[in-house]
């Protein structure tokens, strides 16, 4: 039930750090070793550090790091509401991780982060619908390479057991509270700009800012940071060895391209991503609708949608949290944290209209759709190895997030209001999909498992360069599933 130890064997302080194997030599042949394999070798002096040391170096990455990603996911996504974004930023989604591979990962945040900034304050000054769809297809472009960039930095700095942790966190529904706060206070203000535009200019002000934090604070890789010590260094790197997935790689490989996309496994990840996010296209963009049709006005219900950040956040530290202590129940929470939204659609549909505080419940539980996301995204963090690899997977798992964004609205139209049964009955399809696309993906993982331990053996002794090199899941002997 608890976690068991990693079945790849090797000795995080063992002085063969540089020892191979003749599998390894062959490979290394081919594919040139992480930078990280080459900073440990370089340090031997330094492997002698117990747990105690190891927890204090995570803590300090987590008060560098964690503030400065969930502050940025914030940040962006109050404003994330409209399909032209969700185009713009699907239509730039695979050009930003080409990018993000080929440029440091902090600095290319802080410029993007930068960039929303100086397009969030121009759409205050926007004339018209024209002008306000063109910089919002810019804004989704710009915010393309921001979840790809938090998924990089997670692999980089944690484990695979603390990873889901870190993206519930990162993309806990904060920005519903900030948005719903910040719009009341600005709805109540009384002056010559209009409080749309007021939000943006104040918005926009302060994602520029951020991004001069961000392009100062941000690290591009636990190489190149400022605020460890190389010892420190050293022991951020040694932690992370066992996910063998590496640190980084800046060269685009296109055989690891062809292998993400002849992987079944990442067909089932996207189609999952895709059939669980319907809702947010949907539901979000219709909430404020669906919570003034129970009778409520303009301030009251920006004031009731607060609490759907709350919902999110509760969903994905539901979902998150046991990772840290069970091995491989991942795709059974995401699996039953789906069954509330599809109880929640029927309730939504069927209560009577009076029950108010009974459809607002509902609606409010809804968001469990979110539960699951932040441990999907963390799956190819785990499950996908080889950086080109890894990278094309998230391009495709955040496409599918986008178009499932735009698919959503559409399925909700007025004049159904306030029932919507088209729109509920669409979102509870892809909910009990989303359930059959995690249910296949675990057992595909589980078969696979058994099946690398009948031919390779159940512990395989592995050197730093497969557990850092730049190598697909598929071509590391030691590799296995988290399911």
């Amino acid at each position: 039930m608890f976690e068991a130890k990693p079945q790849v064997e090797y000795n995080p302080h063992s002085p063969s750090l540089g020892a191979t194997t003749s599998v390894d030599e062959d490979k290394s042949s081919r594919h040139e070793i992480d930078p990280a394999t080459q900073y440990l070798r370089d340090h031997p002096e330094w492997a002698d550090y117990d747990h105690l040391e190891a927890k204090r170096v995570r803590q300090k990455i987590d008060w560098r790091i964690m503030p400065l990603m969930v502050i940025t996911n914030t940040i962006g996504a109050v404003d994330a509401m409209v399909s032209i974004f969700y185009l713009g930023w699907l239509v730039a989604e695979y050009p930003a991780n080409a990018i993000l591979q080929k440029f440091p990962v902090g600095k290319t945040v802080g410029i993007t982060v930068f960039g929303w900034g100086a397009v969030v304050m121009c759409l205050a000054a926007a004339q018209n619908a024209a002008g306000l769809l063109v910089l919002r297809f810019l804004l989704g472009v710009l915010e393309a390479p921001s979840y790809p960039a938090f998924t990089i930095i997670n692999t980089m700095w944690y484990k695979k057991a603390e990873q889901p942790l870190r993206m519930a966190l990162t993309l806990a529904g904060f920005a519903s509270l900030v948005a719903g706060v910040v719009s009341y206070g600005i709805g109540n203000l009384h002056n010559s700009i209009a409080p749309w535009k007021l939000l943006f200019l104040v918005m926009g002000a302060f994602q520029l800012l951020w991004g001069l934090v961000l392009y100062i604070w941000l690290p591009d890789s636990p190489l190149k940071d400022s605020f460890l010590s190389g010892r420190e260094k050293y022991i951020a790197l040694d932690r992370v060895r066992e996910n063998m997935v590496g640190i980084e790689n800046k060269e685009l490989k296109w055989y690891q391209v062809r292998e993400a996309f002849t992987d079944y496994k990442t067909y089932l990840l996207v189609l999952f991503v895709l059939s669980i996010h319907v809702p947010t296209g949907g539901v979000v963009a219709f909430g404020a609708q669906i919570v003034s049709g129970l009778g409520f006005g303009t301030l009251e219900t920006t004031l009731l949608n607060i609490p759907t950040g709350a919902t999110l956040t509760l969903s994905s530290f539901m979902v998150a949290v046991p990772q840290l202590w069970f091995k491989n129940k991942r795709c059974l929470a995401m699996g039953l944290c789906c069954l509330v939204p599809v109880v929640c659609c029927s309730l939504l549909q069927h209560l009577p209209r009076e029950n108010k505080v009974g459809r607002l419940l509902a609606y409010y539980f809804f968001y469990f759709f979110w539960g699951p996301y932040a441990t999907a995204i963390s799956l190819p963090m785990g499950n996908v190895s080889g950086h080109t690899k890894k990278l094309t997977v998230n391009a495709s798992v955040f496409v599918a997030y986008c178009a499932a964004n735009m698919i959503g609205p559409q399925v909700f139209f007025i004049h159904e209001a306030p029932n919507y049964p088209t729109g509920y009955n669409t979102l509870l399809g892809f909910e009990v999909a989303a359930i059959c696309c995690i249910a296949a993906y675990a057992m595909g993982c589980f078969v696979e498992n058994k099946q690398r331990d009948r031919r390779e053996g159940i512990n395989v002794s592995v050197g730093a360069d497969e557990q850092f090199g730049d190598l697909t899941d598929y071509e590391k002997r030691g590799f296995r599933y988290l399911y």
